[in-house]
């Protein structure tokens, strides 16, 4: 397995290069823009390509060297993609809503996954058989709604090593946590955006479905390149394994290489 590949037509497909209306755009993005059609700001692809690639090493590293991945996501059209990625690859993944303090609170973080996990015994084992109808409704509902803030990062045991983070806007807390605690940040950046405080900034659309999916699948494509450097590193055999590791190809190529085939000779 290697790194993904990526082609700037795939990106054009995926609409990547689409910003917002001229009227909403920050001023700090000017060097990544190429130009305006029909009042929407183009966003200039010759640089999205090496700064997606430069984004994608850099989770790479960092899992090849066994660190943690947190995929951070949660307007509604990413919500379910970044869940999705982030469990493909076996990462951490909020997708619900950032609660305040989620890295640099860690320890109150911690006494609530704690929690999370109690109720979640409690309930699988028929532990809560002796209340009443009502109390169990009230443990179930907790435990649902600890489970929608706190599920993708239950088993994470610390904090992440690099944040992957779609619409650095709407996580604006995230991108402020990380940069408290000197953590790297991996971010798509619209024509809206303020590429202050991320250290790996992917110019493109953060709003298109199709978009997002192609940046979800190149990043959980980069961490499965990673885990595998690092059990080849460490002597392990992959083809001993009793479950073979899944190659993952984004569907963007897949159909590109299915058209090619249907073209006569």
């Amino acid at each position: 397995m290697a790194l993904p590949t990526f082609t700037m037509r795939q990106l054009v497909e995926a609409g990547v290069h689409f910003g917002h209306n001229t009227r909403r755009w920050n001023p700090k993005m000017a060097p990544y823009l190429f130009g305006v059609r029909n009042g929407i700001h183009i966003i200039d692809l010759q640089q999205s390509v090496p700064m997606l690639h430069r984004g994608m090493q850099a989770v790479r590293d960092v899992t090849a060297a066994g660190g943690r991945v947190l995929f951070v996501g949660t307007k509604r059209q990413a919500s379910e993609i970044v869940a999705e990625s982030a469990r493909r690859c076996g990462q951490y993944f909020v997708n619900h809503r950032w609660l305040g303090g989620m890295l640099t609170n860690w320890k109150t973080i911690s006494q609530s996954i704690r929690r999370l996990r109690e109720l979640d015994e409690q309930l699988s084992t028929g532990a809560l058989s002796g209340l009443t109808k009502k109390e169990q409704l009230n443990l179930t509902r907790e435990r649902d709604k600890l489970e929608r803030a706190l599920g993708g990062i239950k088993e994470m045991g610390g904090l992440p090593d690099v944040l992957f983070i779609i619409d650095t806007n709407k996580e604006a807390l995230a991108v402020q946590e990380a940069n408290k605690l000197g953590i790297p940040v991996v971010a798509v950046i619209d024509s809206n955006s303020d590429p202050q405080g991320i250290s790996f900034p992917i110019p493109g659309n953060d709003d298109a479905i199709r978009a997002i999916q192609t940046y979800c699948d190149l990043m959980s494509g980069a961490v499965l390149d990673g885990i595998q450097a690092e059990i080849t590193r460490g002597g392990g055999d992959l083809g001993a394994s009793a479950e073979a590791p899944i190659e993952q190809i984004p569907e963007i190529e897949a159909a590109s290489a299915s058209e090619g085939a249907a073209q006569p000779v």
